[in-house]
């Protein structure tokens, strides 16, 4: 959106006709296109309300009804932070005794939000000026909240009464590519941790991708997952890291209940900076496989992930666990350990091969396959036209490498789609 654009829709007859539009339905857009045309509605105004209502639905799983209140660029809907996880982020900061935070790259100002709407000062600068308008807008509600278009990089941070800092630098080109060297970022990352020297409380969000070598040693740098989703990661310095430098992982699992109403839980796994790397089992498959959550395995976590299941690995370099057992749900803080991973029961295990497997599945009846993948070559939709799969059943098998060599599991998950598990009833086909 440019400068123009957003001035049409700030009027208030712009706002208005924002307000007025329906649900987005992409199948609609064009007829209301045509519509709003005809009725003589300036193009460019029509254009950019017809983008915001698309946005604002797609921003519906990041900021739930929030998002109907705000407005978004694409490039800043993409790199926002979910409002669950900002949460997280404004405790470390209360926890820390922060009370006034500068958002140095604040986007469309998602993080700011919920800092100031549990109570922290904020102030919020962005580069770019149509960016800084809309978080202008979205922070409208909050007294707390101050915006300024400018580089934050520039601001007297101990003048303006800031003792803490966050940032979230841009990890795409003007193109859309996404950028994997911090040294890239804008602002580059080690301008942005630097400040820890002026200001100890330096929170920096980076990708989910970033490489373990070269992380600061004085940080404790955390990978988060929502619902199985790896959403980021960052860096927390001084006080907003209590627990001392290291690797963590943050889980955090939704569920909805018969009312309705919505509930996270969370569990963290953490490996403390200079502690020796644990080292995990290698054994046989037992009855059932675990597959550790994304942000467990971006964060090196795995043999911790391992310990807290009761399992072993099937291969040291392969993040999958075994367990002879169901996983013990011991419960830490609002989650239980099997939240760290996604569970199977293993039904049959046999070496790869098509000719087998494709006999294996039509003696069952199996026309729907899940393939899951690890540590193989094999690339799942290849193989499933290979397969010629026929019938009415559905299964998941699992392609791995155990001891060396390739191996189908044919497992079922633990939970079935309706959210029961299947441990709650017995099955007569589990191995003995």
């Amino acid at each position: 959106m440019d400068a123009s654009a957003l001035t049409k829709l700030l009027s208030p007859a712009g706002w208005s006709l924002l307000s007025a539009l329906p649900p987005y339905d992409e199948r609609q857009a064009m007829v209301l296109a045509t519509g709003l045309r005809a009725q003589g509605v300036d193009p460019e105004l029509a254009a950019a309300a017809l983008t915001q209502s698309r946005l604002r639905a797609k921003a519906h799983l990041k900021f739930d009804a929030f998002a109907d209140g705000m407005l978004f660029t694409q490039d800043g809907l993409e790199q926002a932070t979910r409002l669950v996880v900002a949460a997280h982020h404004a405790q470390r900061y209360h926890a820390a005794g922060v009370t006034k935070v500068a958002d140095l790259t604040c986007g469309i100002g998602a993080d700011s939000m919920t800092f100031a709407g549990t109570g922290l000062q904020v102030l919020a600068t962005d580069i770019d000026e149509v960016t800084a308008s809309i978080a202008t807008v979205n922070l409208r509600h909050f007294p707390e909240a101050e915006v300024r278009h400018t580089d934050g990089l520039s601001i007297d941070l101990v003048a303006e009464g800031v003792d803490g800092v966050f940032a979230d630098p841009a990890r795409r080109t003007r193109s859309g590519t996404r950028i994997f060297d911090p040294r890239s970022y804008a602002p580059p990352l080690d301008d942005v941790w630097a400040l820890r020297s002026v200001v100890p409380a330096v929170g920096i969000k980076v990708g989910p991708g970033i490489p373990h070598a070269g992380l600061p040693t004085d940080a404790e740098t955390q990978w988060v997952s929502v619902d199985g989703d790896v959403v980021e990661a960052a860096l927390w310095f001084g006080p907003l890291a209590p627990d001392g430098p290291g690797r963590t992982a943050l889980v955090l699992r939704s569920t909805t209940d018969a009312e309705g109403n919505r509930r996270t839980t969370s569990r963290t796994l953490r490996h403390d900076q200079g502690d020796d790397e644990p080292v995990p089992d290698v054994g046989a498959v037992g009855h059932y496989l675990y597959e550790p959550d994304g942000a467990i395995i971006r964060a090196g976590l795995v043999a911790h992930a391992a310990a807290e299941l009761g399992g072993r690995l099937l291969d040291r370099t392969i993040a999958y666990v075994t367990t002879d057992h169901p996983a013990p749900r011991t419960v830490v803080g609002s989650a239980d350990s099997a939240d760290l991973a996604t569970g199977y029961r293993v039904l049959d295990v046999m070496p790869f091969s098509l000719k087998k497997l494709k006999a294996y599945l039509r003696e069952r009846g199996v026309g729907r396959l899940t393939i899951k993948k690890r540590g193989t070559a094999v690339v799942p939709e290849q193989l499933r036209k290979q397969l010629d799969l026929r019938g009415t059943a559905e299964a998941t098998v699992v392609l791995t490498r155990i001891g060396g060599s390739q191996q189908v599991l044919v497992v079922e998950p633990l939970t079935r789609p309706d959210g029961t598990s299947v441990l709650d009833s017995p099955t007569p086909g589990e191995r003995g």
